[in-house]
């Protein structure tokens, strides 16, 4: 019997189904540095939204659930090939360079995905969708920065493509308490929300 889509889209996740995706969560642009200019996103992502990923990376490596990282990474040295948006904002890092590393905190395996991108989708600009149909994954759990931007665009060309997409709301955050709740709140129809520690029950349980 087919479950009620409500249903299906608040069922546990089934890690051999699943893959956990950490946007943009790279030295550019998380640093020390970013602190004074963006306070709120520094300490946020620090105390909490870095924290909830690596655990959740644990978690997903555990189960056996897909893990992806997405870096912005232009594939020119002067960023040619860049979205339009990314041209007009001069959002940039070369290939190669120190600011395209994941940090420490979640440093990928040595047989996990790093796809550079250059958009605010990943489905624009990289073979995410290509890759994911080709290993079986159906379920994609996201995570990183920044909730009202990369985060949101993601969860939502996801859900068009028929991904089943989950957003744990504490394993994300942007510049501002305001613009990350307005984001969760935009874009609540096209995932499942839910927290950090129940998606980590969810893959244990499945171990």
């Amino acid at each position: 019997m087919t479950r009620p889509p409500l249903l299906a889209r608040l069922s546990p996740v089934e890690a051999n189904r699943t893959a956990i995706l950490f946007i943009d969560t790279q030295d550019g642009i998380f640093h020390p540095g970013a602190e004074a200019a963006r306070p709120y996103f520094f300490q946020s992502a620090r105390d909490t939204a870095v924290p909830n990923m690596a655990r959740l990376l644990a978690a997903g490596r555990a189960a056996g659930a897909e893990i992806v990282f997405t870096v912005i990474e232009s594939l020119t040295r002067d960023g040619r090939d860049r979205s339009l948006d990314y041209k007009q904002t001069n959002f940039h890092f070369a290939p190669g360079s120190p600011e395209t590393r994941v940090i420490d905190a979640l440093k990928p395996g040595d047989d996990e995905i790093i796809l550079p991108k250059t958009s605010s989708s990943l489905f624009n600009s990289t073979i995410f969708e290509y890759l994911m149909r080709n290993i079986g994954i159906d379920t994609v759990i996201v995570t990183g920065f920044l909730t009202d931007q990369c985060v949101d665009h993601t969860v939502r060309d996801g859900a068009d493509r028929g991904f089943r997409m989950i957003c744990p709301v504490d394993a994300c955050t942007t510049d501002s308490r305001e613009r990350h709740d307005g984001a969760l709140a935009a874009f609540k129809g096209y995932c499942r929300q839910t927290d950090t520690t129940t998606l980590i029950a969810e893959l244990n349980a499945k171990t």
